[in-house]
């Protein structure tokens, strides 16, 4: 199930996480449990505290060189999902936000339009606008997958002008969950072609599919551009790099990304995420183990204590989008009462756009004590 060894990857005591000094365990007061930022309160991977241990052993810590990090993503590509990478069309980039940044600004040009589907990650807002492009919106549909119609009227206002204009997408989606089937890739791709209209994907979760099979738009959409990390999956926000990906029609695009992008990727971190990515695997599916357990101990929880919460349990990601408009009907951001009066700290929906009105985002990435205690004190103040 999901341990390793017979340890499970939770087990950590809150003393030991409490010892930590990165934003979940430093942000709020020590009464607060923190339950928001995409970090996961897990033990590292053996290969990886190998790999760092062995940098620092090594004194390996200068700048990148060859392709260790593209090649272990192909490798990993092909085994988890089989798709093929090759390797050398491979382009690293300092984290994912940035590199889909670059990647857009290859795409579009200044003051053009790039399209998201709130409710979505908040900076993908805030990286498309201070790169100076125009963000436009198409909301997902009521059963949070994406709506083609929508899209389809956003991309005819993203190019009305006749200039260049983009679309970000998450896949799998945060903070939903869902995860986009090769169907309705295909069916984005064609209206992005009909729209003359280009396809970045954030497809930093892929590795954190618990149900279905995980497929790249680059394998559908062959014009897109994907960006992927390790980071996510392997707890690994504090070193940070990622890979953009092309599709077959997209290599010529991504060739023209400027050297001075991968002056900004360290080595150490390229170094870690090709350990985790080649070595990784047991961890990882026991990770996802975990992950799957939390997410049923969760639905019972909330089924005993809060039946009123909407939440359709997502088939990636370690995150819970729990809708609570019928709980909380007069408070459109319930995650500031919950901060205040439960103390448990949640990312409040509206900072996922509009659609995240009355909606908290519940990292449940975590023991199932600690996610029990969070509920009920949820629960104290809202039932």
């Amino acid at each position: 199930m999901g341990n390793v060894a017979g340890v499970s990857l939770f087990d950590v005591p809150l003393d030991e996480l409490r010892s930590r000094t990165s934003q979940k365990w430093r942000r709020y007061p020590a009464d607060v449990l923190p339950l928001f930022v995409a970090e996961m309160d897990v033990r590292l991977c053996e290969p990886v505290q190998r790999a760092l241990a062995d940098v620092v052993r090594r004194g390996d810590t200068g700048y990148p060189a060859d392709r260790p990090y593209q090649e272990a993503f192909a490798g990993f590509a092909e085994r988890r999902w089989g798709w093929t990478v090759d390797p050398t069309t491979i382009a690293l980039v300092p984290d994912v936000m940035q590199g889909a940044v670059e990647v857009l600004s290859l795409l579009t040009d200044p003051g053009d339009a790039v399209v998201i589907n709130p409710p979505v990650y908040p900076p993908f807002r805030d990286f498309v606008e201070r790169s100076g492009r125009r963000v436009l919106t198409a909301d997902l549909g009521e059963d949070s997958r994406l709506d083609l119609a929508t899209l389809d009227a956003a991309f005819t206002r993203a190019r009305a002008d006749g200039r260049r204009a983009g679309y970000l997408l998450c896949h799998p989606h945060n903070p939903t969950g869902v995860v986009h089937t090769r169907d309705e890739l295909r069916a984005v791709g064609e209206l992005a072609a009909r729209h003359g209209v280009r396809v970045v994907s954030d497809e930093i979760h892929a590795p954190l599919t618990l149900d279905g099979t995980f497929v790249s738009a680059t394998t559908v959409i062959p014009d897109a551009i994907a960006l992927h990390s390790a980071s996510k999956a392997f707890h690994l926000a504090g070193l940070k790099a990622a890979l953009a990906v092309p599709g077959p029609e997209a290599l010529a695009d991504l060739a023209r990304l400027s050297d001075l992008v991968f002056m900004g990727v360290g080595h150490v971190p390229v170094l870690v995420h090709a350990a985790a990515l080649t070595e990784g695997d047991t961890w990882l599916d026991a990770l996802r183990g975990s992950l799957r357990e939390n997410r049923a101990h969760l639905r019972g929880l909330l089924d005993q204590h809060l039946p009123l919460v909407g939440w359709v349990p997502g088939a990636a990601t370690y995150f819970a989008w729990l809708d609570l408009r019928t709980q909380v009907p007069d408070d459109p951001d319930p995650g500031r009462r919950l901060l205040k009066e439960a103390r448990v700290a949640l990312n409040p929906g509206p900072t996922f756009g509009s659609p995240g009105t009355g909606h908290v985002r519940l990292n449940f990435a975590t023991s199932p004590a600690i996610l029990t205690e969070a509920i009920g004190r949820i629960a104290s103040v809202l039932a």
